[in-house]
């Protein structure tokens, strides 16, 4: 685990220097505090940053070849790399050192760019042809890895995290108007697209080649989604013995590793197989808060300790009462770009609290995706269930009535109202316009009324649905998150937040055969008689008991609407307020000022559209107007 950077010339005259590779790699030290290394050839130069996890002493980036002819730098783990090794091996290569990327070379050498075909892992990693004067730039297949890219100057500069690129010379900030409408639409900036102007992000399963100073990207991966008919339990079995190959696979490592426990399904799954291949207790982390009524509805601490205990962990917890004031400004320098997400303070919370004994740690994010744990999974069945009634009363009486609903997610009653409030305003759209409605922060007219330049207001998510790979609603669902949520919000912020504090996370339900494994799961079958994760439960019914595995699912989330209404409104107030919105000059501010009335009244809940606003004002007050994250805490905490 590390962070990668480089940069590629386009012409024959362009050069660069070891200078300029180590300006790079000191923007993203937190990536990788163990070691560094550079290499500098012809138009071309590769460094990185490096979290020893496997072959400490001997896994030293870049890494070449026997002759040096190729040099590669990766950030992220090869999991099948010693049956790899194995083989390549076999066909006469020589091996160098112990690491897992190691292999890439050599498969590269062996396959060319179909070495990706063979690679089973996270990773980002770039590739230096010396002989073909060729490079190859690549990131993994659902995109647990990130890879930022620009050109300028004749030149192609790349890096794990966008702020490298920021540290090159002649590289200016400026905010990308088209992202920014992005952002607003869902609450993250997804690919290709950066909120930085000029900068993008290398989409999922992609890889881009750059040879005689022209450049191609092209496609390597697409879940197949062709159905097969078996049994729930057969469909039960193959689920859980690749489960538990995924999580065997990944506990590979040469430092201490944990796991992520919040007590729900994904989690709990993750630490029995764990437990069922460790020689000794895990290591287990869960957080809550210690925020009154609403840290209790976030509270899950009680289920983490009940799945501790069944499967005798090394179980630690941590109540926090976290300084959020202190905290937003030094996390979004870490994310390179805002989010509406809660989920990234909580994640950083975690992670800093096990980096203390722990060096990988393993987690249960994509379960939700690959499994249909989502509520929004659900509104085709609901929607079917919500025509019956008749039209007249649905239009006439239902949605008129629904517009008064009070909405508030630090609540249970006012939660489960907020949930209702938005199915019934959605239930007439077509299943596109529906299932994008439940992924939209700001809707288009919201976003219409609130940017001062509306022009770039010219992007829907929804175009995404074009490319439809399935009739399955479910699948097609899937898809796109697979392509939006999942690699640019839930794991660019898992990320960031480990990386933060040195720590590297793996995610067993994202292995890549384990998604193709639940792409031919048929919907009605995934998800019978609209039982979120009907499949992976049933799978799980001999490992975990009924209280976990029925339990009502709850976010990874912090409560910031209660903290917006309570401790953070001053905080909110300092960051969205008349003179400071009317000087970024991006938004007009009577739309920002009537959300803020209606969100504290709780006749609206406004609570992503309030975090999105002011995590871009921070994000702002960093990466445009050039100020360190202590400046503005300080800033902030004058005018509270």
């Amino acid at each position: 685990m590390c962070g990668i950077h480089g940069l590629v010339a386009l012409d024959e005259q362009t050069q660069f220097t070891q200078e300029q590779l180590i300006k790079m790699g000191d923007a993203t030290i937190h990536r990788g505090p163990d070691d560094s290394g550079e290499y500098v050839g012809e138009g071309v130069a590769i460094g990185m940053r490096r979290l020893s996890i496997i072959d400490l002493s001997g896994g030293h980036q870049p890494i070449s070849n026997a002759d040096d002819s190729i040099w590669l730098v990766c950030n992220g783990e090869i999991y099948n790399f010693q049956s790899l090794r194995k083989d390549l091996i076999e066909k006469g290569y020589v091996f160098k050192t112990g690491s897992d990327v190691e292999v890439i070379i050599h498969l590269y050498q062996e396959y060319g760019d179909e070495c990706l075909q063979h690679l089973n892992g996270m990773f980002a990693f770039a590739l230096w042809d010396k002989t073909k004067k060729r490079v190859l730039i690549a990131r993994d297949r659902l995109g647990i890895k990130p890879l930022y890219f620009s050109l300028f100057n004749g030149t192609f500069a790349f890096s794990t995290e966008a702020k490298a690129i920021l540290a090159l010379d002649g590289f200016s900030a400026r905010i990308n108007k088209t992202a920014l409408s992005q952002y607003l639409e869902l609450g993250y900036v997804p690919a290709p697209l950066c909120l930085l102007d000029g900068i993008k992000k290398l989409e999922v399963a992609k890889y881009i080649v750059i040879e005689k100073g022209s450049i191609s990207q092209h496609s390597y991966w697409q879940p197949e989604f062709t159905p097969e008919q078996k049994s729930d339990d057969e469909w039960a079995e193959l689920i859980f013995n690749q489960l538990e190959k995924s999580v065997k696979d990944q506990m590979v490592s040469d430092v201490p590793i944990g796991a992520f426990l919040s007590g729900g399904i994904d989690s709990s799954a993750i630490v029995a197989l764990m437990a069922k291949h460790s020689d000794k207790a895990v290591k287990t982390y869960a957080i809550g808060f210690d925020t009154g009524k609403a840290g209790e509805f976030y509270n899950e601490l009680p289920y983490a300790k009940q799945v501790s205990e069944l499967f005798g962990t090394d179980h630690k917890e941590i109540v926090v009462r976290p300084d959020v004031v202190s905290l937003l400004p030094k996390l979004l320098w870490h994310m390179d770009e805002p989010i509406a997400d809660s989920a990234f303070i909580t994640t950083y919370l975690v992670s800093k609290f096990a980096r203390q004994d722990s060096t990988v740690i393993i987690s249960g994010v994509g379960g939700d995706e690959i499994f249909a744990g989502y509520r929004r999974y659900q509104g085709e069945k609901y929607a079917e269930m919500y025509h019956k009634i008749p039209k007249f009363l649905r239009k006439g009486l239902i949605a008129p009535l629904a517009k008064f609903l009070p909405a508030d997610r630090g609540n249970k009653w006012l939660n489960y109202s907020r949930l209702a409030k938005s199915f019934i305003e959605s239930a007439e759209l077509p299943f596109s316009e529906r299932y994008h409605s439940y992924m939209e922060v700001f809707s288009s007219d919201f976003r219409a009324s609130l940017l001062k330049d509306n022009g770039c207001n010219n992007h829907d998510v929804k175009s995404l649905f074009a490319k439809e790979t399935t009739e399955q609603a479910v699948w097609q669902m899937f898809d796109i998150d697979r392509q939006s949520q999942l690699p640019d919000d839930l794991l660019m912020l898992t990320d960031k937040m480990t990386m933060a504090t040195s720590l590297e996370c793996r995610v067993p339900f994202l292995d890549h055969e384990f998604v193709e494994l639940a792409a031919k799961i048929p919907q009605e079958r995934l998800m019978a008689n609209g039982e979120l994760k009907h499949l992976l439960k049933l799978s799980l019914k001999d490992t975990l008991p009924d209280s976990i595995l029925f339990r009502k699912k709850r976010g990874f989330g912090a409560p910031m609407g209660a903290w917006l209404k309570e401790e953070l409104s001053g905080l909110m107030n300092s960051l969205l307020n008349k003179t400071t919105v009317e000087k970024r000059a991006l938004f007009n501010w009577p739309i920002i000022e009537q959300a803020i009335s209606a969100h504290n009244a709780s006749k609206e809940d406004h609570t992503d559209h309030l975090s999105a606003l002011m995590n871009l004002e921070i994000w702002c007050q960093l990466y445009l107007d050039g100020r360190s994250s202590e400046e503005v805490t300080q800033s902030i905490k004058d005018a509270i």
